[in-house]
């Protein structure tokens, strides 16, 4: 058996029942991290408890909306008084907006992306801050994505927008909380092949998924990060599929979803 380089820690992973948070929350267990997974329906964030313990390691289920500050501070607090102070926060949920194109984005559809992608962040970076100082180290990890950085329909305006400011947020964090010994990583995924996939307009094919980038590939990047000696950071980390597939189409598709009836030049099929 190897030595757990995490043995110990606690760690808090949000998005913790499917994709990216899952596949996290396994390989940080593996490493013997103490870990806390929460979202928003407790029964898949049970399923992984239970998959983590019976492995002989240590995890715990919180059922918490994003977009409650309350219910944030409260896992937080909840956490820290029953498993311990957090060493590691994985900020991993995420959520995109139906209509992508800002022409026709409602407003609730905005606030909802910005509240996740970014607010929630701040949220949770600020009640984990304090224990962190105090113990003079930790380790904050965000995915972001690569819509961050190359923005389009595909990923819509929104999530884009939250995603580079949650991007600028955690270049905030690195230059400012280097000197407390506290690491600030944010992970710029392309496509994952993960259930937000099937929010799309067009759902990928199965055999477009295959060449995305999988859950278990961001994992692993996440924990290099949490795992690497605490006196080197990972600043940024992008990761994308090797192989370039043809977005087009589900561009365009994006580019009219939502528009009214009878927009000039929408496709009959835009609704």
């Amino acid at each position: 058996m190897h030595a757990q380089t995490l043995k110990g820690q606690v760690a808090l992973v949000t998005g913790g029942g499917s994709g990216i948070g899952r596949a996290t929350a396994l390989m940080l267990a593996a490493e013997g991290a103490r870990v806390v997974v929460m979202g928003r329906r407790l029964e898949p964030l049970q399923e992984v408890v239970a998959e983590i313990r019976a492995a002989g390691g240590e995890a715990h289920a919180r059922q918490a909306d994003l977009q409650v500050r309350e219910q944030l501070l409260a896992l937080v607090q909840w956490t820290e008084a029953t498993v311990g102070r957090v060493d590691i926060l994985v900020n991993n949920a995420g959520l995109t907006s139906r209509v992508r194109n800002i022409r026709w984005i409602e407003p609730d559809d905005w606030d909802a992306a910005i509240s996740v992608n970014l607010t929630a962040v701040y949220t949770l970076i600020q009640a984990v801050l304090p224990g962190m100082l105090a113990a003079g180290r930790g380790t904050l990890v965000t995915v972001s994505s690569l819509a961050a950085v190359r923005p389009n329909l595909l990923g819509g305006a929104p999530y884009g927008a939250a995603k580079a400011a949650v991007r600028n947020l955690m270049g905030f964090m690195h230059a400012t909380f280097r000197n407390n010994n506290i690491r600030s990583t944010t992970i710029l995924p392309g496509e994952v092949n993960t259930p937000i996939m099937d929010t799309r307009v067009r759902p990928p094919s199965a055999a477009e998924r295959a060449a995305m980038v999988g859950p278990d590939d961001v994992a692993r990047a996440i924990l290099l990060a949490c795992t690497l000696p605490q006196g080197t950071t990972i600043e940024e980390l992008v990761i994308s599929p090797t192989l370039a597939r043809d977005q087009g189409p589900d561009v365009e598709i994006s580019r009219w979803l939502g528009a009214p009836p009878g927009t000039p030049g929408a496709p009959s099929t835009a609704s």
